[in-house]
């Protein structure tokens, strides 16, 4: 199966599994007709000059890489549906409402959260995210039309529906803007090449893959010089304000993810790790008193390579194998 056929299967299974609450697999039993493959382009459409904007409807559960509109009428009572919108890693989104026909007080709902959220777990996860969790969200029911448009922080955003009545529903029209500093994101893709970049800013940022996967850094940029070492209780970069961590989990949140390994001084690699875990981050935790770089490329992990692990391995937690360079002295 191509690899994007893949990414469309995987990230479909864990959201309608997490949605519904039954654990990590799902069987696809009430819809014959539900394919999961429209869920995820592989390639996709964006808006070009004169050109007309994409549009299509909007399924109870569903996810989009594309800009457009986006229309969601009931045909029965759905009481529990969820969009998932994810852009490119230098962009942010923007969520416009055209036109709202709800019940608000019957009971239906319609949020936007700026992020994601499964089963109680956020990404940005609430240390990483510039806004506390309260002002992430946005209801419709509370602001009416008086607050028609949010625009994410991230490469991902989400919307919450309920809508009892048939016939009724909501347009919402989806747009992306450049994000010079992206912080916190999501990858569209299981193998990619990115460079972190936190222009001393005081913040924590986190690239998020949610596959085993291989990661190897290439260029790490600092404000210090320290060490890198494996992660075991209570150790760490020496309480250095800036450093890297390469986070393993079964969920959606960083913060909540065991820690494997931190990058605690400017180098030059390659450093690889193997990350057998089903959620890999890279984070990058900032003081604001430097301009910290990282640069890596990561790729899948084939299911040979999960069954049979090389190099180092952390056993007590996924299925890890880290290989670094020695550390060189200063040049001239």
């Amino acid at each position: 199966m191509p690899p994007n056929l893949k990414l469309q299967c995987h990230f479909v299974l864990i959201f309608l599994a997490a949605l519904r609450g039954n654990g990590r697999y799902l069987e696809l039993q009430e819809a014959a007709d539900y394919d999961p493959f429209l869920l995820f382009s592989a390639n996709p459409k964006r808006d070009v000059a004169g050109e007309q904007p994409y549009s299509r409807a909007l399924r109870c559960l569903d996810m989009l890489s594309l800009t457009g509109q986006f229309t969601f009428t009931a045909a029965r009572p759905q009481l529990h549906c969820a969009a998932f919108f994810i852009g490119e890693p230098e962009e942010l989104l923007s969520i416009h409402f055209d036109l709202v026909s709800i019940d608000c007080a019957r009971g239906d709902i319609l949020k936007v959260f700026d992020g994601w959220i499964l089963k109680g777990e956020k990404f940005p996860s609430s240390q990483d995210h510039p806004l506390p969790t309260t002002d992430r969200y946005m209801d419709f029911c509370e602001s009416g039309f008086s607050r028609r448009s949010i625009r994410s922080s991230q490469n991902v955003a989400m919307i919450f529906f309920r809508v009892h009545e048939p016939g009724n529903g909501f347009t919402l029209t989806i747009k992306t803007d450049p994000n010079l500093f992206p912080c916190n994101v999501i990858s569209q893709t299981p193998k990619g090449r990115f460079t972190l970049v936190v222009p001393r800013q005081h913040r924590n940022c986190s690239f998020s893959i949610i596959y085993p996967v291989v990661i190897k850094i290439s260029d790490l940029t600092l404000g210090h010089v320290h060490s890198l070492r494996l992660k075991k209780p209570s150790a760490g970069c020496g309480g250095k304000g800036d450093f890297v961590e390469l986070l393993g989990g079964t969920g959606l949140d960083p913060s909540k993810m065991m820690p494997l390994a931190d990058l605690c001084y400017p180098f030059q690699g390659p450093a690889q790790m193997k990350i057998g875990c089903d959620n890999s981050v890279v984070r990058m935790v900032s003081s604001g008193k430097h301009v910290n770089r990282v640069t890596f490329e990561y790729r899948q992990l084939e299911p040979y390579e999960l069954e049979n692990p090389t190099g180092n391995s952390i056993l007590e937690f996924c299925l890890s194998g880290l290989e670094t360079p020695a550390p060189q002295p200063p040049c001239c």
